[in-house]
């Protein structure tokens, strides 16, 4: 799954072109392109979480807010967001390709999920990659 988010987001965001991504899903919610802001955003996270995992022993995560992270979203623009995005993501799965099978097994904690295992990063990363590309999806119709 985490392979294939840089390719449908690309895909996504030209489907929408600059009008549609400037469409929320609903009164209230993000728009196209504050989404996709979203998810390079929290590719910086789990950049600095992947490897923060890998160089310490039992490493506790930092959470962000991410509506507080949002107040700047307008400072962005969807094409920058997809850029950085799919340049972080490359960046993120080639170091998980060059991890030992040892490593998916280490420990850290979340304070909100309690002790997990470097797997379950990965598996987070995929999950949240899903729950964004529905609403994109769904802005493309």
């Amino acid at each position: 799954m985490i392979a294939d988010t840089p390719r449908l987001i690309h895909d996504f965001a030209a489907v929408l072109g600059t009008a549609g991504l400037e469409r929320p899903l609903a009164p209230g919610k993000w728009t196209g392109r504050e989404v996709i802001i979203h998810l390079a955003d929290t590719e910086i996270a789990f950049s600095f979480r992947l490897r923060q995992a890998l160089a310490e022993d039992h490493h506790l995560i930092q959470p962000f807010d991410q509506d507080r992270w949002a107040l700047n979203y307008s400072a962005y623009s969807a094409q920058a967001a997809v850029e950085t995005f799919l340049a972080l993501r490359r960046w993120n799965l080639a170091l998980i390709a060059g991890i030992t099978k040892e490593s998916f097994e280490r420990p850290l904690t979340h304070p909100e999920r309690g002790q997990m295992k470097f797997q379950i990063l990965i598996d987070t990363m995929a999950g949240h990659d899903i729950n964004h590309l529905r609403q994109l999806e769904m802005l493309a119709g």
